[in-house]
């Protein structure tokens, strides 16, 4: 509720695609929790800035660890020629993209956020499907994987705007790191696309 109305405000009534994501905004909370949630303040955000933010962090988090397992799910069903360089391959991009996860969850946990981790939110909030069905096939899996990476690359260009937009520059700042190594990864995944021999 508000101070000035005693309404709830649009954001308590649950207008937040990804749900309040704060402990100053959980419900029944109690002893502990209850005083914890209320000293809560999202640092330097306003209220607006924090739900963009949370939003975005969020979204990108289920985002990550959803091509973190695409990646892993394709590692572990390649088969043919290319088995053993795209076996390899896909844990180098895991690894480079395995430690944002964390950066993000926490940069969340820092702003008074609460990141979400069941497999059904994950599912619910990333921008990526994490393939059910087995795919064998080189060309599939690259296709796939550059889809998915130029949609999260321009997903973090966008949310890097927004945040910045929103008065947090530190996480537009980190949204520009992920950027650049999902633009690395994009571009590592498009040169072995462009090879005819794949066919």
């Amino acid at each position: 509720m508000t101070k000035a109305t005693g309404k709830k405000s649009k954001t308590q009534e649950g207008t937040n695609p990804v749900g309040k994501t704060d402990a100053a905004h959980q419900q029944g909370v109690k002893n502990q929790e209850a005083k914890f949630a209320q000293l809560v303040d999202h640092s330097y955000l306003t209220e607006k800035g924090f739900d963009v933010v949370a939003e975005s962090l969020q979204r990108n988090l289920a985002t990550t660890i959803s091509l973190y397992l695409k990646l892993k799910k394709f590692h572990w069903d390649i088969r043919g020629r290319h088995f053993r360089d795209l076996h390899l391959a896909y844990d180098d991009f895991i690894e480079k993209i395995f430690p944002s996860i964390d950066v993000q969850a926490e940069r969340l946990v820092m702003l008074g956020g609460s990141p979400v981790a069941a497999p059904s939110d994950i599912a619910r909030y990333s921008s990526v499907e994490v393939p059910t069905k087995t795919i064998h096939d080189a060309r599939e899996q690259l296709t796939a994987l550059v889809d998915d990476f130029t949609r999260v690359a321009k997903g973090y260009r966008d949310d890097s705007k927004a945040v910045d937009d929103a008065e947090d520059p530190a996480t537009s700042d980190i949204y520009n790191a992920i950027l650049h190594v999902i633009d690395e990864v994009r571009w590592m995944l498009q040169a072995t696309l462009d090879d005819a021999r794949l066919d």
